[in-house]
């Protein structure tokens, strides 16, 4: 197992395919690194040697990667909730942000479905008993 930018990548894969189980890395990102270092892309990670190794882990700590990266993008969530923008309103209410429709669709931010107004008595009085008995 070679272990590069903090990640153990597995021998029998790809090194082109390795390298996107690092987090901020893709797969056009990881063939430009690959190419930009004249390593094959058909190589796998077993059959890295040392220095090639060494060479791919002093370009990637060139990107923002892993902990880095979700720092920044921490960060910058938090500066758009602090300046009171939409975005920022939205990711606080934890709603989509980049315009998608919340009416009929959503259900993985919004969460499950809650029944408001429409209830019958029997189903009123049951929901009542079980939370006067969880008290």
């Amino acid at each position: 197992m070679a272990r590069i930018a903090g990640i153990e990548l597995q021998d029998k894969d790809r090194v082109v395919y390795a390298l996107t189980k690092i987090k901020g890395i893709g797969m056009s990102l990881s063939k430009k690194i690959l190419s930009a270092l004249k390593i094959d892309e058909t190589l796998r990670v077993k059959d890295l040697r040392g220095e090639d190794q060494a060479k791919i882990t002093a370009t990637i700590e060139t990107y923002l990667t892993e902990g880095d990266l979700i720092r920044q993008v921490r960060s910058n969530i938090a500066r758009l909730q602090r300046t009171g923008s939409y975005r920022g309103v939205r990711h606080s209410r934890n709603l989509p942000s980049r315009g998608q429709r919340t009416r009929h669709n959503a259900r993985t931010k919004r969460g499950k479905r809650k029944t408001v107004g429409a209830f019958k008595k029997e189903a009123l009085a049951k929901v009542q008993t079980v939370k006067t008995e969880t008290k």
